[in-house]
C-alpha cells in the first residue's frame, strides 16, 4: 500500500477515570494465588503493567469514542458535518446492531452523506479502519473521515476474576491471566486530503499480513477470553518480523533510517522481542503499558497522541505504526510525521 494523498490532521484520546492497579486485582484472586503457591506481584513481573484504568459502571462507549472524535475534529478544525466517513473500530461494542458507529455519529452530528460503519480486527481494528479511511481519501471519494474506538476492560476483567476463583488451576491460571493486563479508554483518528488548511502527518504506506492458522490462540468469547500468551508471543513475533521485512522494501525504509515507532502495547516482554526482531533500539519506542494496561484497539493510537503531545515524535520523523492482533493479523503503517 502506498499513499500520496492522505493526512492525519488529528489524533486524540479520552481516558478512562478509574485507576485500578495490578496489585488490586491480584488481591481479588487472592486464593487462587495461595493455592498455586504464587507469590503477589506476579501480574506486573510477568507483563510490566503497574495499573490500567475501567469506566464508571455503565459507562456508554459510543460516548467515550465521541469525546475523542470531538476533540480530534475540533484539533483540525474540521465540522462533523465535513465527514464523508465515520468508523468504529472497537473490539468493546453497544450492540450487535446496530453499528455502534450509528451512535457515535448521532453523538457528533453528522451529515447524511456520510459512511457510517463498524469494523472489527482485534486489536487491529484502528488501524485497519484507517486503512479503509485512507482508500476512501485516496481515490478521491471523500475528503475526511473519522476512525473511532473505545474500549472497557471492567467487564471482561470482573468475568474473569470470578472464572478464576470458580476454577482455580494452573492450566485455567495460564490461560486467563494475559486478559488482567487490559484497559479501558477512548481515541479517534481524523484523516483528510489536506485540504482544510490545516498540516498534517502524511501516510505514506503500509502491509498487512497474516498467519490465520492461529485463529484460535486467543479468544474472546462473551464473558470469557483464553489467551495462550507463550504461543501468541511466539508465532506473534515471527508474523512481525516478516511484516516488518515487507514495510521497510515497500517504504524504502531500513531499521537504522525509522525515527520511531509505536507499537501495539501488550506488556514488556512482547515489546522487548518484536524491537529486538526488528533491530530497532527501545529508545526509539514509546510505551504506555505500564501504567494504561492493554487497551485493545485504542492502545496502539492512544500511545501515539500521547507521545505526539509530550514531544516525543518530532516533525519530519520517520514514524512506523505496527500493530499486532488476534487471529493472527499484523498491519504495519508509515507516516512522515
Amino acid at each position: 500500500m502506498r499513499y500520496s494523498k492522505v493526512s492525519l490532521n488529528g489524533l486524540a484520546y479520552e481516558l478512562a477515570p478509574n485507576v485500578v492497579s495490578s496489585a488490586e486485582l491480584e488481591k481479588r484472586v487472592a486464593p487462587v494465588y495461595e493455592k498455586l503457591h504464587f507469590p503477589r506481584g506476579q501480574l506486573e513481573a510477568l507483563t510490566g503493567i503497574r495499573e490500567r484504568r475501567w469506566w464508571d459502571e455503565g459507562f456508554k462507549l459510543s460516548e467515550g469514542a465521541a469525546r475523542a472524535g470531538k476533540k480530534a475534529l475540533a484539533q483540525a478544525g474540521v465540522s462533523a458535518k465535513d465527514l464523508g466517513a465515520l468508523v468504529y473500530a472497537g473490539v468493546c461494542r453497544e450492540a450487535s446492531e446496530p453499528a455502534t458507529a450509528c451512535a457515535v455519529a448521532a453523538r457528533l452530528g453528522t451529515g447524511t452523506d456520510c459512511a457510517v460503519y463498524d469494523i472489527s480486527n482485534a486489536c487491529l481494528g484502528v488501524l485497519s479502519g484507517i486503512v479503509d479511511v485512507a482508500n476512501r481519501i485516496e481515490l478521491g471519494q471523500i475528503k475526511a473521515g473519522l476512525v473511532v474506538s473505545c474500549e472497557s476492560a471492567r467487564e471482561i476483567n470482573e468475568a474473569m476474576i470470578a472464572a478464576m476463583l470458580e476454577n482455580p488451576t494452573m492450566e485455567h491460571f495460564k490461560l486467563s491471566i494475559a486478559t488482567l493486563t487490559g484497559g479501558s479508554g477512548a481515541v479517534a483518528a481524523l484523516l483528510t486530503d489536506g485540504s482544510f488548511g490545516r498540516e498534517g502527518h502524511r501516510l505514506l504506506g503500509g502491509v498487512a499480513q497474516a498467519a490465520a492458522e492461529h485463529w484460535d490462540l486467543c479468544r474472546w468469547e462473551r464473558d470469557f477470553m483464553r489467551t495462550d500468551a507463550a504461543a501468541v508471543l511466539k508465532n506473534g513475533v515471527a508474523l512481525a518480523r516478516g511484516t516488518w521485512d515487507s514495510f521497510t522494501r515497500t517504504l524504502g525504509w531500513t531499521s537504522a533510517s525509522v525515527d520511531k515507532t509505536i507499537c501495539h502495547q501488550v506488556g514488556g516482554p512482547h515489546r522487548a522481542a518484536v524491537l529486538q526482531a526488528f533491530g530497532v533500539p527501545e529508545a526509539k519506542d514509546y510505551a504506555t503499558y505500564s501504567y494504561l494496561g492493554n487497551v485493545g484497539t485504542v492502545s496502539l493510537p492512544l500511545t501515539a497522541a500521547l507521545a505526539d503531545e509530550r514531544g516525543f515524535l518530532n516533525k519530519g520523523d520517520k514514524v512506523g505504526f505496527l500493530g499486532i492482533g488476534s487471529g493472527l493479523n499484523c498491519l504495519m503503517l508509515g507516516w512522515e510525521w
